[in-house]
């Protein structure tokens, strides 16, 4: 694969089964190299395969795509070049999208009510004279922001405290309706979700009063034509996803611990009145409900037997229908593959499923039986030499069980190799079309790549392994991953990088500072100094306290910068000039240290971009960010052919 070959993706999401299942709708995103914007067309298709796919709209963004109750709309949110996300809604037998409300900043998670009459959405409202409401003041013209607490700005999104989401209901239906907003104060909302009356809107929100300082949050309750919310849940976990039992009785929700490190998001139920506990339903060393990466809509789909929702399974993302009564789940969708999003009408599901070589098709489940409807990923497939990965089991110093992959590209050995670590780091590589690893065994390196103490998808005692002690087990088991490896005489023990991005980059700035085994790495977007972390993240005053502790000697024990004199690996160090999750001072320390002692470094720096930019950057920015790299491993381990 070649990074232009990104242009070539087609990626579905959101599908929407139409209420007697027998067509689904998903968005299909792409990205258009020319105009160097991404955009995302809806398509229809019918569930028994028996018609191709069918493009419903195009040339704009539209994502999110949701059939009515009825059957008679689709609604989803559409964004052009110049314009924020907007909800707008059709008829699905076809016709021209009617916007149903505008906001400044855009709308966000929405759903129909019971009787396709209403939607229920969330957008940002922002204070007065910011963010373009005043087209008079520029951004760099607004007046001064007073902050006072931890919690006022986010990655990829920017501050926070002056733009707080808010849940609205609007008839959909009514041309000219006004919205109805149902929240209001200085708090985040989320999540909104239906009884199945129509008369009561749950969401998500964290009100309580130490709020700034912990990670808690509530599922609440609030009348569908207005009123107070009231609190059903206790303020001891961190939830989302809320959705009612078809008797409107129970609300179930994902719940996470507070702390967060390495912790597992569970299924929990409260009654919908909040008349006792919430209580969990699935157990939080086999199954975690929350992917940290590729994730879409994910809504828990609750029956009057069963609730239907994803779980992180050692590098897999199956389907299950977890009982209500707590009894054995049962695996719809599994096996070596990862499921993105679904939906499910009257015993048909739909998914979107990818694997090794497939970014995402729609899969039907119908009467025990699989089929595949779309074939989106078949330009792709056709221009690109898509390798297979190669499943790799280690064993750690200490005994531990290391899981992870070798990619290996086409012909004959030695082949130099790259060894990649995933972000996170409560996260997990696996079983889907990585377009990393493509492009890098594509241009002729061996990938090595895996989950060690402290990713996701092998429980929480793996999860929380490191909490403390970052670059210890993590990175034995990296090189034990590494080792098993290199038991295969294709792969070049001489010629041999390492790189990865956010803890990723992290632990390649350990790794060279404590190994001399590599010819050359790359860290990206890295935490290099957990001591200016703290303060410079968005995350930082959570993170380094749950993750790192609060000895200041331990944490700067578990800092690369650290180290620094230890290190004599040429470094290409990466990063955004606008990432807030691992700020620029991060690289520039490093880059800074590394200068000064006579180190082989360089630092390429991304205008006007984030932390996500290898995810979901400007295209450009994109394919010159894996240009870079190769460049870099070209000078540095020099592939055959």
């Amino acid at each position: 694969m070649l990074p232009a070959d990104l242009a070539l993706l087609r990626t579905p999401s959101a599908p929407s089964l139409s209420p007697d299942g027998r067509q689904v709708v998903a968005a299909v995103g792409r990205i258009d190299l020319e105009a160097n914007v991404y955009r995302g067309d809806l398509w229809v298709t019918p569930t028994d395969g028996s018609a191709p796919p069918r493009r419903f709209t195009a040339g704009k963004r539209d994502g999110r795509p949701r059939f009515s109750p009825d059957g008679r709309w689709i609604a989803f949110l559409r964004a052009s070049d110049e314009d924020k996300p907007q909800l707008h809604v059709m008829p699905s037998d076809g016709g021209e999208p009617r916007r149903v409300c505008e906001h400044p900043l855009g709308a966000e998670a929405f759903a129909w009510s019971p009787d396709s009459a209403r939607i229920v959405y969330v957008a940002r409202l922002p204070e007065p004279g910011r963010y373009g409401t005043d087209k008079d003041v520029p951004p760099e013209k607004e007046p001064p922001r007073r902050i006072t607490t931890f919690q006022y700005r986010l990655d990829n999104l920017g501050f926070t405290n002056d733009r707080r989401p808010h849940v609205f209901v609007v008839d959909a239906l009514a041309e000219g309706a006004e919205p109805v907003q149902l929240t209001r104060g200085d708090y985040d909302h989320g999540d909104p979700a239906w009884s199945p009356d129509g008369r009561t809107v749950a969401f998500a929100s964290a009100r309580h009063e130490t709020r700034d300082e912990d990670a808690a949050s509530d599922v609440f309750v609030v009348p569908a034509e207005g009123g107070d919310p009231t609190r059903v849940t206790a303020t001891d976990l961190a939830v989302s996803r809320p959705a009612f039992s078809p008797d409107g009785g129970t609300i179930w929700f994902c719940g996470a611990p507070t702390d967060l490190a390495g912790r597992t998001t569970g299924l929990w139920s409260v009654p919908a009145d909040g008349s006792a506990a919430p209580r969990r339903l699935t157990d939080p060393e086999r199954f975690d409900h929350e992917p940290a990466f590729g994730g879409g809509v994910l809504p828990l789909l609750v029956d009057e037997r069963a609730v239907t929702t994803v779980s992180m399974e050692r590098g897999a993302v199956p389907l299950f229908r977890f009982p209500v009564d707590g009894s054995e789940p049962r695996c719809l969708l599994g096996g070596d593959r990862q499921v993105h999003d679904y939906d499910a009408r009257g015993g048909v599901v739909a998914a979107v499923v990818s694997g090794p070589t497939s970014a995402g098709e729609v899969v039907v489940l119908e009467d025990g039986r699989e089929r595949t409807i779309t074939d989106f990923g078949a330009l792709l497939a056709r221009s690109a030499s898509l390798r297979p990965m190669t499943e790799l089991e280690a064993t750690a110093p200490d005994g531990a069980d290391v899981h992870g992959w070798v990619l290996k590209p086409a012909g004959t050995g030695p082949f130099p190799v790259v060894l990649m670590v995933h972000g996170g780091p409560f996260a997990q590589y696996g079983w889907t079309l990585f377009d990393e690893a493509q492009v890098y065994v594509g241009a002729g390196y061996a990938v090595v790549m895996g989950n060690p103490r402290g990713s996701a998808g092998y429980g929480e005692r793996h999860g929380r392994a490191i909490v403390g002690d970052f670059g210890n087990l993590d990175a034995k088991d990296v090189l034990a991953l590494l080792d098993a490896a290199l038991a295969d005489p294709e792969l070049d023990g001489d010629r041999i990088g390492v790189m990865g991005g956010s803890y990723g980059g992290y632990m390649t700035s350990w790794l060279v500072a404590h190994s001399d085994r590599f010819r050359a790495a790359i860290s990206e977007r890295a935490c290099n100094a957990f001591d200016s972390f703290e303060g410079s993240s968005d995350i930082g005053w959570l993170f380094v306290s749950h993750y790192n502790g609060t000895d200041p000697e331990r944490v700067l024990a578990q800092s690369p910068l650290t180290h620094v004199d230890r290190i004599r690996t040429p470094m290409l160090l990466i990063h955004s000039e606008h990432d807030w999750r691992c700020p620029v001072e991060q690289a520039q320390r490093l880059f800074v240290a590394l200068k000064q002692r006579k180190v082989e470094a360089e630092l390429l720096l991304f205008p006007g971009e984030g932390h996500e930019l290898s995810r979901s950057g400007l295209p450009s920015h994109r394919i010159a960010r894996f240009e870079a790299i190769l460049d870099w491993w070209g000078r540095h381990l020099k592939p055959s052919g």
